[in-house]
C-alpha cells in the first residue's frame, strides 16, 4: 500500500532576492523550505566521498563490504548530489544578480552557504545603528488603522532583540505611548 502525504510547501515567490542587507530573514526562510523538503542537510554536513582513494602502499587492504552496503552508499552519494543541485538552485534563483554572478560558478551549495554566512552573519555595528534609528523615527499617523501601526512597531522592535541588544518591556511600551499620544 503506497501512502502519499503532501505537505504544503511556503510560497518562495514573495521571499526577497539576498541583496546583503536581509541576509538572516532570507537565510531563515530557506531554511525553513529546505527542512520541508529535507533537503536542509546538505548545507550542514560534508559530502559523501566520489570515489575511494586510490592504494598508496604495496599492502592492500580490503574492507569487508557487502553488495548492500556498496548499493546504500552509491544511494546515499546520488541523493546528496540531487539534493545539492536543488539546494544551489534555490539558492542561485533567491540572489540579486551581483550575487548570482559571484556564486554561479560554485558548484557546492554548502560552499555557497558558509560564504555567505561567513560575510553576513558578522555582528555589524552598522546594521545595529540602523535598527535601532528605524525604531527610534517610527511615528503612529492618523491615516493608518492602530493595529496595523503596533505591529510594524513590535516588528521593528523584534528587529532591535534580534540584534541581540536588551530591551525592557517597560521602556517598548512607554515608547510606543509617546509615540502614539504625544503631549
Amino acid at each position: 500500500m503506497v501512502v502519499s502525504i503532501s505537505k504544503a510547501l511556503p510560497n518562495l515567490s514573495k521571499l526577497e532576492p539576498l541583496d546583503g542587507t536581509n541576509y538572516k530573514r532570507w537565510s531563515q526562510r530557506l531554511i525553513i523550505f529546505f527542512e520541508q523538503l529535507h533537503v536542509d542537510y546538505v548545507l550542514f554536513t560534508t559530502p559523501p566521498e566520489l570515489e575511494v582513494p586510490a592504494e598508496t602502499s604495496s599492502i592492500a587492504i580490503t574492507p569487508i563490504t557487502t553488495e548492500g552496503t556498496k548499493k546504500s552508499a552509491e544511494d546515499a552519494k546520488v541523493k546528496y548530489h540531487r539534493d545539492n543541485k536543488t539546494v544551489r538552485g534555490y539558492l542561485l534563483n533567491h540572489m540579486n544578480n551581483t550575487l548570482f554572478d559571484l556564486f554561479v560558478n560554485q558548484k557546492s551549495a554548502k560552499k555557497i552557504w558558509n560564504t555567505l554566512e561567513t560575510r553576513y552573519e558578522v555582528d555589524d555595528v552598522g546594521k545595529k545603528k540602523y535598527v535601532i534609528g528605524k525604531w527610534l523615527q517610527f511615528r503612529m499617523i492618523d491615516d493608518k488603522p492602530i493595529m496595523d501601526q503596533v505591529h510594524k512597531y513590535e516588528n521593528l522592535v523584534e528587529d532591535v532583540l534580534s540584534e541581540g541588544m536588551k530591551m525592557f518591556d517597560i521602556l517598548q511600551a512607554n515608547i510606543l505611548l509617546k509615540k502614539n499620544f504625544p503631549s
